[in-house]
């Protein structure tokens, strides 16, 4: 079998914020992402789970400089992104694009949707006016809309019809990779699925790379090639995705997976005790340990290595 190319490694990613907003005043550093390393492949979707406040959406937007990275390493293209200056990171940002989760206040609302997706041509090409308005009317009609909507206002249209337009501006820089912040979580159900097999349809079609930033488990099974599980800023868990939801290895992850809805499912669903610890005061040792059925005295104190068991996972259960 092939070996899957590298496109991003991520190494040793670590992001804190500093706030005065403290009950007690004072300053306070909340660890959101904490040595995260983790590669993505060509052509692969590739989820990140985890529970409100795991730190996924911080890691997606460190990933393209939308949030700070206060040390580790991003490669792409034998470059390390943290570290280029500003016209190198313009450069970047061509290659990878970001979907937000809310589809309307991502769209400037006194923007027709044709000037929406010819601006980041007119900033980043020096293509003609004609070019440009090809290219627009391309990609608008390959996420599935007329080109009769170019005249029209982000108001003018459903959630389901915004996050499609939200997709195309993604797409008219053809980037080498889209990063895709729970990008149906604010939709309906049924406008969920629509969307959801149109990125499907994007990645197998133009072997589109996609980091998909979700809680949705059911999701993921649909939709990923591989999925990294999130918690507390750290990977605990990451292989393909069908090795993931046959033979879950990390608690948490099978805490995640015990949450799925499914017919005739007679697997007890797993209640984890406890809130989300802060990411403020994190603690000791396994970060996961005070919500974990398999406590044991050495989770309080010491932290895990990753080991390679069918995948790979950070857990003293597998030493």
């Amino acid at each position: 079998m092939q070996e899957k190319q590298t496109l991003v490694n991520i190494k040793n990613l670590y992001v804190e914020y500093h706030t005065n907003k403290g009950i007690l005043g004072g300053k306070k550093t909340i660890h959101a992402v904490n040595g995260v390393s983790l590669d993505i492949h060509k052509g692969e979707i590739l989820a990140i789970a985890g529970e409100s406040g795991c730190g996924k959406s911080t890691l997606a937007k460190a990933m393209i400089q939308l949030e700070p990275a206060k040390s580790g390493e991003i490669i792409f293209d034998e470059k390390n992104t943290l570290k280029l200056d500003k016209n190198g990171l313009k450069d970047f940002r061509k290659q990878a694009q970001m979907v937000f989760q809310n589809p309307y206040a991502s769209l400037n609302p006194k923007m027709k949707i044709i000037d929406i997706l010819k601006e980041p041509l007119e900033i980043n090409t020096d293509y003609s006016k004609e070019k440009i308005e090809e290219i627009v009317k391309e990609k608008i009609k390959l996420v599935g809309l007329d080109e009769n909507c170019l005249d029209l206002f982000p108001h003018e249209f459903s959630g389901g019809q915004r996050q499609r337009i939200a997709i195309a501006r993604a797409l008219v820089l053809n980037p080498e990779f889209i990063l895709a912040d729970e990008p149906v979580s604010a939709l309906d159900v049924s406008i969920q699925a629509q969307v959801i097999n149109l990125l499907k349809e994007l990645k197998e079609k133009y072997n589109l790379t996609i980091v998909l930033i979700t809680h949705d488990m059911s999701v993921i099974q649909y939709l990923a090639d591989r999925v990294a599980i999130m918690y507390l800023g750290e990977i605990v868990e990451s292989g393909k995705t069908s090795d993931i939801f046959s033979s879950p290895l990390h608690p948490y992850t099978k805490a995640l997976l015990s949450s799925v809805p499914q017919i005739n499912n007679s697997g007890k669903k797993i209640i984890l005790k406890g809130d989300l610890p802060s990411p403020a005061n994190l603690p000791a040792g396994c970060k996961f340990h005070t919500r974990c059925p398999y406590v044991m005295g050495k989770c309080k104190e010491c932290v895990p290595e990753e080991k390679g068991i069918s995948h790979r996972v950070k857990c003293f259960l597998y030493e």
